[in-house]
């Protein structure tokens, strides 16, 4: 899956083929050009899946969708101004993207409003990643406690943040959460703010002794040695190196996801998954970006909130024995993970009053519905879009074990 090897089927169940493809886009940051894939499936302005079967009129799902207001279901029709209200992806990282934070509906509004050549929408943006292979990422921030640990061991962490601040965050450490949510504040802020010069000057010397000390056969791990210097080889001199001290490294197994809320900082670092998100395209980004970048605005409205368990878990179906269940705290959207063995020849989709969208990760099936004009053969990156409560049936064409995952909308 890195390097853009999802190949989608493009064949969507409603019934026409649709899909945004974007693989290996290219981005540049410090003259240097890295890659990275994106499949998105939805109707978000950019990245609107396009139809391909030309005996539909429609040309997009967005146009599709506000033609046929009936396939959202009538209470995703009622409660989101009849829009598809998730957006879905697929993300293979070979590069890290950026420090940042989604912004809730009242900032969106606010930042679309300001700058909309920055914020393209006004609506907000939680979202949810789920590992498809080892996948590593920052999310929310560490217990005070080891923050202090590593500004003890990173003296040119601790340079950059100040001695005050640094003080006032191992004397919040006693205090109440809301000491000690403004303790974490101003030192993030004193980091995030510092001079350009200044940072430079501090990890080039954090890079040398690091290296210095690898190249002597010693563990840095106590400090992600490893990591830092990766991070400085594709984001040289940027201060988003420093962040992976503040927030917590997650490395994610296959399956496991995290919810990332309004206002929680986070990064994708390596891998593949799946990520869902409410239908917005707003990033509030401060790091590791080549990207527009707003640090006050990020400072200014980060949950200050350490915690250290920061896994998504998911519950299992009572009525499906192969289909387990991420729903998240927002009405936006559901996913679901459906693992079928090998051994089951038909697997019946289970119909819900939601438009939704399949894909499929592993196996090979033949979908069929009473809507569709004729089966649909699926393979590895296939997608269905499923009108609200449409039955489909997935027929196993070869005897592989079958893994789909399913947003939708479940109010």
């Amino acid at each position: 899956m890195p390097g853009g090897r999802w190949v989608p089927a493009v064949k969507w169940l409603g019934c026409w083929p649709a899909v945004t493809h974007r693989p290996r886009s290219q981005r540049t940051s410090h003259m240097r050009s890295f890659l990275f894939f994106q499949l998105w499936m939805g109707s978000h302005p950019r990245g609107d899946a396009k139809i391909l079967d030309n005996r539909f009129s429609q040309k997009t799902l967005s146009q599709w969708i506000s033609e046929n207001q009936d396939c959202l279901g009538s209470k995703v029709k009622e409660t989101f101004d009849g829009k598809l209200p998730f957006l879905f992806k697929v993300l293979s990282v070979e590069t890290a993207l950026s420090i940042q934070a989604h912004p809730n509906k009242e900032l969106a509004e606010k930042l679309h409003l300001q700058a909309p050549q920055h914020y393209p929408d006004a609506n907000h943006k939680p979202e949810m990643a789920i590992a498809l292979t080892s996948f590593q990422g920052l999310c929310g921030f560490r217990p005070i406690e080891e923050i202090v640990t590593f500004l003890t061991k990173v003296p040119e962490f601790q340079f950059l943040i100040g001695d005050n601040a640094v003080a006032q965050l191992k004397q919040s450490s006693s205090s109440d959460s809301q000491s000690a949510a403004s303790a974490l504040q101003s030192c993030f802020s004193h980091l995030m703010k510092s001079e350009k010069k200044v940072v430079v000057e501090q990890l080039n010397l954090l890079v040398k002794r690091i290296s210095q000390q690898v190249a002597a056969g010693n563990n840095m791990e106590d400090i992600y040695g490893e990591l830092l210097l990766q991070l400085h080889q594709q984001y040289p001199g940027d201060i988003g190196c420093f962040a992976i001290y503040f927030l917590n490294l997650l490395t994610l197994k296959p399956g496991e996801a995290m919810f990332l809320e309004a206002n929680v900082p986070h990064a994708y670092l390596k891998g593949d998954c799946v990520e869902c998100m409410a239908c917005s395209d707003n990033t509030v980004r401060a790091g590791l970006t080549p990207k527009f970048i707003d640090v006050p605005t990020l400072c200014e409205m980060l949950s200050y909130i350490p915690s250290k368990d920061r896994l998504f878990l998911p519950t299992r179906s009572q009525e499906d024995p192969y289909l387990s269940i991420y729903d998240p705290p927002v009405p936006d959207f559901t996913v679901m993970k459906i693992e079928v063995p090998g051994s089951i020849t038909e697997y019946k989709v289970l119909a819900v009053d939601s438009a939704s969208i399949l894909l499929v990760v592993q196996g090979r099936v033949t979908a069929s519905s009473p809507t569709a004009h004729t089966p649909i053969p699926l393979q590895c990156g296939g997608v269905l879009f499923i009108g609200a409560n449409e039955s489909v049936s997935l027929k196993l064409s070869v005897p592989d074990d079958l893994l789909m995952f399913r947003a939708c909308c479940l109010l």
